[in-house]
C-alpha cells in the first residue's frame, strides 16, 4: 500500500525565503501551494485542503494570527506551524491560542522545521528548542523570585534565602 505524502501550504511574503523553504521540504512532503499574504492564505487554504500549513506571522494585508484565526472559523482542519523571526513568548502564546500547533524560529535549521512538521501531523505541539528553553528558564525564574517574595519559612515551598 503507498501512503500519501502530506500536504503542505507554505505562507510567507519573503519570495526567496519561500522558494528555499519549498526546496527544503518537497522530498519529504507534497507542496500544494505557496502565497504571499494572509488573504491570499485563507483564499488558499478551502481550495488546496492541506495537511500543514507553515505560516509566518508578519505578512502584509493580514497577519498570520489573524489568518489563521480565520481560517479556524472556516473550519479548516490543517495543523498549523508558525515559522517566525520572532523569538518572544508572547507571540508563541498567541500563536498556540489562535490555532497553531508548532512554533519554530527562522534562524533555526531545516531539519528542525521538517521535525516540527512531523510532530504536529503526530497530533503533538512544537516549539523550537531555541524558545524553549528560554521560555523554561524564564518561568522557572519568576516562580522561584515569586516563592521568595510571598512565601514564609512555614509555607510549602518556601526557598531559604540561602539556597
Amino acid at each position: 500500500m503507498i501512503m500519501r505524502r502530506p500536504k503542505l501550504l507554505l505562507a510567507d511574503d519573503h519570495t526567496m525565503f519561500s522558494q528555499g523553504l519549498q526546496s527544503l521540504l518537497e522530498d519529504e512532503f507534497d507542496l500544494v501551494g505557496a502565497v504571499g499574504d494572509g488573504q491570499a492564505l485563507v483564499e488558499a487554504a478551502g481550495r488546496l485542503k492541506p495537511d500543514v500549513i507553515v505560516v509566518d506571522i508578519s505578512m502584509p494585508v493580514m497577519n498570520g494570527f489573524d489568518a489563521v484565526r480565520q481560517l479556524k472559523k472556516e473550519h479548516v482542519t490543517a495543523k498549523i506551524i508558525f515559522l517566525t523571526m520572532h523569538a518572544d513568548d508572547r507571540l508563541l502564546a498567541e500563536a498556540f491560542r489562535c490555532g497553531g500547533s508548532g512554533y519554530v524560529l527562522k534562524q533555526s535549521a531545516g531539519e528542525e522545521l521538517i521535525a516540527g512538521i512531523r510532530q504536529v501531523l503526530a497530533g503533538h505541539k512544537y516549539v523550537t528548542p531555541l524558545i524553549a528553553t528560554e521560555w523554561a528558564e524564564d518561568v522557572s525564574k519568576r516562580i522561584q523570585e515569586t516563592q521568595k517574595l510571598t512565601l514564609t519559612p512555614r509555607q510549602p515551598g518556601y526557598i531559604h534565602p540561602h539556597c
